[in-house]
């Protein structure tokens, strides 16, 4: 007796399928675009094969938000835009519209909340980063509050389209570069320098040894034992203060108030349009932590406070 095909299966694995929050114009058009092009700062027009066109207008906003945040943003969304945005990979917030009369109240509201229209063309990037000190296990420095003063300083250059050509920037709180630091024009990178401090007497109550010392990439951890207590030992010529160590093992701490700090690197480029990939090149080997607070400062106070 043949039997019914079944249902289809309806499960929680997973992301659900992004065709289902596409707006209708780039779903009709998807794969059919003609061309685009800024209309001003923070604007743009993409307009497809079929005469159709979709408005995206981007927001600068911070790495970390707040749920109030997120509403405010989907409450804009679905006063100008139908309910359809986008969040990028670097930080901003993108509304989508096919109606170019949303334009200019959108970006008047959102302007009123304090958030920057702006980073298309020949302008600054919002600024990629990772979470520094406010969460991540391994960070060197408070890569929030740096980037929070490096925006205020370029500003302006974020909200206007005066630069020569695109300029990307990025921060990463430790030598993990989650931030895309090895691949952006300008970038600030925390640096430990010094290997991590081995607490004898807790790694074999917290830490998988055989794992401690697969965990380097370097190989500078061997197995030891200390007053009769098995534990572990770093070769400080080889290790590279990734703090790998640490991720897996919380009894060899890498913090280190006096010699942790931030490096500044230039040169990166990920596209490959018109020349090769490439690394960013060590502009500045080491400058001390003292990072800025969150808040608006002029040129002088933040060297000052950096310096």
């Amino acid at each position: 007796m043949a039997t019914q095909p079944s249902a289809p299966r309806k499960t929680d694995i997973g992301p659900p399928h992004y065709e289902q929050f596409l707006h209708p114009v780039i779903k009709k058009n998807y794969g059919q675009w003609k061309y685009h092009e800024y209309l001003k700062p923070g604007v743009m027009v993409h307009v497809a094969e079929s005469g159709d066109k979709i408005y995206s207008i981007r927001v600068g906003s911070p790495r970390l938000i707040s749920v109030d945040v997120i509403r405010l943003f989907a409450d804009l969304a679905d006063k100008y835009c139908d309910g359809f945005l986008r969040f990028t990979s670097r930080n901003n917030v993108e509304f989508l519209t096919d109606k170019e009369k949303s334009i200019e109240p959108l970006i008047k509201d959102v302007e009123a909340q304090g958030y920057p229209v702006g980073g298309t063309g020949n302008a600054i990037s919002n600024i990629i980063h990772t979470q520094g000190w406010v969460h991540c296990h391994s960070a060197a420095t408070d890569v929030s509050g740096l980037v929070k003063a490096t925006m205020d300083e370029l500003y302006e250059y974020f909200v206007d389209m005066k630069l020569p050509y695109k300029l990307k920037l990025a921060a990463a709180c430790c030598l993990n570069m989650c931030g895309a630091v090895h691949c952006s024009d300008i970038a600030i990178l925390g640096i430990h320098r010094r290997p991590p401090k081995i607490k004898d007497e807790q790694v074999s109550r917290v830490c998988e040894i055989p794992t401690t010392v697969s965990s380097c990439p370097t190989a500078a951890i061997r197995p030891t034992t200390v007053e009769g207590k098995q534990t572990v030992k770093v070769d400080e010529d080889r290790c590279m203060f990734c703090a790998n160590c640490y991720t897996v093992c919380p009894a060899m701490p890498i913090a280190d108030a006096l010699n942790d700090g931030v490096s500044l690197w230039v040169g990166g480029k990920v596209s490959n349009a018109r020349s090769e990939p490439m690394f960013t090149k060590l502009a500045h080997p080491f400058l001390p932590n003292n990072p800025p607070r969150c808040r608006r400062v002029d040129r002088a106070d933040w060297l000052a406070e950096v310096l």
